[in-house]
């Protein structure tokens, strides 16, 4: 994170509490390079922390109060941990989700005040949402003096996030967010929530490629699918569909109906994806990976059917480019990014090619930029102005 963003926030803090903040959490968010909607059947993922994040500064207060100001919704909230009236109010509803699960665990929180900031883009699929609960999580964390784990962090944001929110979202986001490694993929068992840390070839990028069209995800069919991969899973009597293959699937066929057959068959085959895309990751096999990218996006497309005809576009459009190893549509779908694999040191040119393809095409401006990989949720105090 930059200085001068510090600084900035830094200001708007003292603005706000007339005196300076002590400390700084930062919290990243995240793509995933493959394994989409595979987390909540207990399946394989490989996500990346990047260095997009949410970033809070604060200080402990010893009154039982929160109070903070959010940036990028120039809000500003304030609340007594014993008791609050739930609000549906975007941000301020993971603030409290957060309270609440970290109270529900047994956890003796205290209270800080904060300004809390992001630079990753809202509902494009980067987990900015997930950014958001793991810097609260790990806030209070630090203003009560309580220890918990990366992987505990992680569930209690899960908790929040299903139980307070109502979306029924798999750990992913929350696990990469709370335990990252610079310049690695995590490869996540999402039954066992055993991981391991893969490392990201050398000659390859990782490029953005934001439709700048957004869904609201607790509002679109995501809790949908989760129900049709719920309903399938009773029907092939497993307890996940991490258990089925696809002669399991088609030996069902008949008795199974299409459409929750083709959300199986997406879930089957991209769990093998990823395991065949970390075999190439560790063979430095950057053709290999990108063909692992396509069948994704193929696969998220017409059997999961959640993608776009803004995130088709310019996937075709990433593809057109010779620099491109392969590309797909990340996060929920239904609109925001897409994620592009392209050769080191050709970047800007694909970007100005895609660029402007797609604004001609979709007549409206895409936002495309380089991610670079992060560290997990971290912390430091801050040096006093002078």
């Amino acid at each position: 994170m930059d200085q001068a963003r510090i600084n900035t926030i830094r200001a708007i803090y003292k603005q706000h509490f007339k005196e300076e903040p002590a400390s700084i959490v930062v919290a990243p968010g995240r793509i995933n390079l493959i394994g989409e909607h595979t987390d909540y059947s207990e399946g394989f993922v490989l996500p990346v922390a990047i260095d997009r994040d949410v970033a809070i500064l604060f200080s402990p207060r010893q009154d039982g109060f929160v109070a903070v100001y959010s940036v990028d919704f120039d809000e500003f909230y304030q609340t007594q941990l014993s008791h609050f009236e739930k609000q549906k109010t975007s941000w301020i509803d993971y603030l409290q989700g957060i309270i609440w699960a970290l109270s529900d665990d047994g956890y003796p929180l205290k209270g800080w005040q904060g300004v809390v900031s992001g630079n990753i883009p809202i509902g494009a699929g980067l987990s900015s949402s997930a950014a958001l609960e793991i810097a609260i999580g790990k806030t209070f964390i630090l203003s009560s003096n309580i220890s918990i784990d990366p992987t505990n962090l992680a569930l209690i944001a899960l908790k929040a996030e299903r139980d307070w929110i109502g979306l029924n979202v798999g750990i992913m986001d929350q696990l990469i967010s709370a335990d990252a490694k610079t310049n690695h993929a995590m490869l996540l068992d999402c039954k066992t929530l055993n991981y391991e840390f893969v490392p990201i070839p050398e000659n390859v990028s990782f490029i953005i490629m934001d439709t700048t069209t957004r869904r609201e995800l607790t509002h679109s069919a995501y809790n949908t699918r989760h129900k049709e991969i719920q309903e399938v899973t009773r029907l092939l009597n497993v307890n996940s569909l991490r258990e089925a293959s696809q002669s399991d699937l088609d030996a069902m066929q008949t008795v199974i109906p299409e459409i929750l057959y083709k959300r199986a068959k997406h879930v089957i085959s991209e769990n093998s994806r990823v395991l065949q895309f970390v075999h190439a990751m560790r063979n430095h096999d950057l053709l290999s990976m990108g063909k692992l990218i396509n069948e994704s996006h193929a696969s998220l497309r017409d059997d999961y059917e959640v993608s776009s005809d803004a995130l088709n576009l310019i996937v075709d459009l990433a593809n057109n480019q010779s620099c491109c190893f392969g590309a797909r549509l990340m996060g929920a779908g239904f609109g925001g990014c897409a994620l592009a694999l392209v050769s080191q040191g050709e970047e800007l040119g694909f970007i100005q090619e895609v660029h402007s393809a797609y604004q001609d095409e979709a007549g409206i401006a895409p936002c495309l930029f380089i991610v670079k990989s992060a560290t997990g949720v971290h912390t430091h105090n801050l040096k006093k102005n002078n």
